[in-house]
């Protein structure tokens, strides 16, 4: 135990991460009469929230979101916890609305089916700040390549904790939690520009420091395929889920992850992996737009498609299929795959959607993928066999493909891996494109378990006294993602953390 002399400083509440959840945490302890502090290990806060799509999840129907939420999440997280996520989607546009009103935020809300045909999923919606009167994202976080959507959803935060008077302290990255004999958590150590500091938390610790997009190590030991390149943050390097384990955390959903397939950009400087164009995504059994082309295919290491490139949800998983390993080779058949396409695809649209919240990174795409080409991010081959070269492959296989590709392309109807017909077009016009792809993690879902109050649970299903999670950490979605779904919980497990840890004594 640490002597209470020994505390260089003493709030009621620290919150340990300054994206949408942290941020969320600390207002809701804030307001029920906790003195908060924020820390933040990046030199700027966001976390990976700020680079969002910026649509939170909601629901008119507590009951019929459950459902929903049940059937999405194939039996891998309680009831309780679904229950109190699917409560505060009905809750949450007003919520949001009163945040709103600190700046003059426009609120917007849409209906939006969930992403799969369950039980509810077309009773589901989003709620978004449509517009913040004389605030661009661009000037506003020069750092920051995403959403403007997200970025306004972040201002929105900011301008609440900022009128609260919370202190959000950059640049301090928490070491380790401080906990009594009996586990009951303390206080944090923190470094600071000047030295480690020990602060004390006479309420408790809310844990909204994201998940591990940056931890290729800690990806390792629970995914499949290697590596898994980050969309633009590094940031999260799993701080929260190995403080939350050295005070005997359970975990839950490692493996899953929010991610699709992108480049990787021939400068090895260069930290993220850069998604691929993001298209509708389209709800099974109806198909997506029928304007929506996708120009490229994706092949193996043998030549061969493996997958539907374009799945109903594809920034979900769209990297699953990367996995499959081939026991023959002793090595994962499309790590990396190949992207195919021709000279017409090519000129359809920039083939890559590049993210990022980091200073001085930055990578902005060519309106016809021209300098992409010239500066080898995507390579030319001017025949099927200078391609078939290219991608190091029997040249009458590569053949063998494009041909049952084309077909299938005249035909409306690919056979072997039911991609829409209507984003389906043939690859026959020289020069060819190519380049490799490999998976891409927009986020994470795994993390210590916490209940329907966010306490952080030990592997005997007691809660870890005064320690909670928020966000990304230990997220609730264990199967199939719901867009927007992270967001949503964000903002209610956020909550709910900080009100709890604010209320504990």
């Amino acid at each position: 135990m640490v002597p209470e002399q020994s505390w260089e400083e003493t709030w009621d509440v620290i919150v340990v991460g300054a994206g949408y959840a942290g941020l969320v945490a600390a207002i809701a302890a804030h307001d029920i009469g906790a003195r908060v502090v924020v820390l933040e290990k990046m030199p700027d806060p966001g976390g990976i929230s700020i680079c969002s799509a910026g649509g939170l999840r909601i629901a008119d129907d507590a009951d019929v979101a459950l459902a929903y939420l049940q059937a999405t999440n194939a039996g891998t997280t309680p009831d309780a916890v679904l229950r109190a996520l699917a409560e505060g989607m009905v809750r949450l546009p007003v919520q949001i609305e009163t945040l709103a009103q600190v700046n003059g935020a426009v609120v917007g809300r849409r209906l939006s089916p969930g992403n799969y045909p369950f039980p509810g999923h077309d009773r589901l919606g989003f709620v978004y700040v449509d517009d913040i009167p004389g605030f661009e994202p661009a000037q506003a976080y020069p750092q920051v390549r995403g959403s403007p959507a997200g970025a306004r959803l972040f201002k929105v935060l900011e301008d609440n904790v900022r009128v609260r008077g919370v202190p959000v302290r950059v640049s301090t990255p928490v070491r380790r939690l401080i906990a009594a004999s009996d586990r009951r958590v303390r206080g944090v150590l923190a470094e600071m520009p000047g030295g480690m500091v020990r602060l004390h938390a006479r309420r408790g610790v809310v844990l909204a420091c994201g998940g591990f997009e940056g931890a290729p190590t800690v990806q390792r030991q629970f995914w499949p395929a290697h590596p898994v390149l980050p969309a633009a943050f590094r940031g999260n390097t799993g701080d929260g889920l190995r403080m939350a384990q050295a005070l005997g955390a359970d975990l839950w959903h490692m493996w899953h992850f929010h991610g699709s397939y992108g480049f990787r950009h021939p400068d090895p400087a260069y930290p993220f992996g850069i998604r691929t164009k993001r298209v509708p995504d389209w709800l099974p059994g109806h198909g997506p737009p029928p304007d929506v082309k996708l120009p490229w295919i994706l092949l193996d290491q043998h030549g061969r498609r493996f997958m539907n490139e374009y799945d109903p949800y594809l920034q979900d998983t769209g990297a699953r299929p990367f996995d499959r390993y081939d026991p023959e080779r002793q090595a994962h058949r499309s790590l990396p795959a190949w992207l195919v396409a021709d000279d017409i695809g090519r000129r359809l649209y920039p083939f890559g959607r590049p993210t990022w919240h980091e200073r001085g990174i930055g990578y902005e795409w060519s309106a016809d993928n021209s300098a992409e080409i010239a500066y080898g991010l995507l390579r030319i081959a001017d025949s099927v066999e200078a391609l078939a070269a290219g991608l190091q492959v029997a040249p009458a296989v590569l053949a063998e493909t494009l041909a049952h590709w084309n077909h299938a392309c005249d035909a409306g109807h690919d056979p072997v891996y039911a991609r829409p017909p209507t984003s389906m077009l043939p690859i026959r016009t020289p020069p060819y494109v190519y380049a490799e792809i490999w998976p891409v993690v927009s986020n994470t879902q795994g993390g210590p378990v916490h209940d329907a109050q966010q306490r952080i649970l030990d592997v005997d299903g007691h809660p870890i006294p005064r320690l909670y999670a928020a966000g990304e950490l230990g997220s609730a979605f264990g199967h199939l993602y719901l867009s927007g779904g992270n967001l949503a919980e964000c903002f209610i497990g956020g909550t709910l953390a900080g009100r709890n840890a604010g209320a504990a004594r």
